[in-house]
């Protein structure tokens, strides 16, 4: 099975409740773990499916009236946190490649009557959004799953406005990973596999034109590792995947933007 499919295939059945996200105790509890306050959980409600290594707007101001664009969207999750930011006068979009999480995602939407979100069908490496069109993309442990991460990159610079920024929460490795980890397809749908060293995820950023770049947040696998229970999200042996990658990832918040001038 190719990796994009297994991807979908995986995500499509958290959407559906036949698998775990996080496999924690609650998705509430890892939620917790990863830097959500209790507000912005029960905020979200049923959109908090347990899929995050980070909360991308830690450190990052989102004001009234801003577009909010979200990578991997989900259920809804950080699209509806944004939404609380922006206000009646903003907008978020949510862009997601998985039917099951596009239905979720708009029936938290309509539940929660946020009327300027709007969830669209795509890939992250050719997004269904114009040029030059929003003030904000966020991600929250996503771009790492992709195969041709510079094409999101290109992608993020291509759809922030001039002096536009970037606020994503995602896994990089700060070594190569053990060989059975990184050849597992459950570990690559488990966000483990599919992480590019830090460097190289940095370079990927400058490539695509972003500046101003900084990490203002690191946390060392091991955080994660223990939240995770077994047949969690790395597939049927969550926590055993987890733990062996360890020491070699770290989830890492960055940040930049588009210089004002393209």
């Amino acid at each position: 099975m190719k990796i994009q499919e297994a991807v979908q295939e995986h995500y499509g059945a958290v959407a559906r409740g036949e698998e775990s996200g996080c496999g924690c105790a609650s998705t509430a509890e890892f939620a917790q773990v990863i830097g959500y306050t209790p507000e912005d959980i029960a905020l979200a409600g049923q959109a908090n499916l347990g899929l995050g290594c980070g909360n991308p707007f830690a450190f990052t101001d989102v004001k009234p009236g801003m577009s909010v664009l979200d990578l991997g969207s989900g259920a809804g999750f950080d699209a509806f946190l944004a939404w609380r930011r922006v206000g009646p006068t903003g907008r978020v979009i949510g862009v997601d490649m998985t039917d099951d999480m596009l239905a979720q995602a708009r029936a938290n939407a309509e539940k929660l009557g946020a009327t300027n979100v709007e969830f669209r069908k795509g890939f992250i490496e050719q997004l269904p959004v114009e040029d030059r069109s929003v003030d904000l993309v966020i991600s929250n442990c996503v771009i790492n799953l992709s195969v041709d991460k510079p094409a999101v990159f290109r992608e993020i610079a291509r759809v922030l406005k001039p002096g536009g920024r970037i606020a994503v929460s995602d896994l990089v490795l700060l070594q190569e990973l053990p060989p059975e980890v990184a050849q597992s397809v459950a570990a690559y749908v488990g966000c483990i596999a599919g992480a590019s060293l830090m460097n190289d995820y940095v370079r990927m950023a400058l490539d695509a034109g972003l500046t101003d770049l900084s990490i203002p947040h690191i946390a060392h696998g091991k955080q994660l590792a223990e939240a995770v229970a077994p047949g969690g999200c790395c597939g049927s042996d969550g926590a055993s995947t987890a733990k062996a990658a360890a020491s070699a990832i770290a989830s890492i918040k960055l940040h930049g933007r588009k210089p004002s001038q393209n």
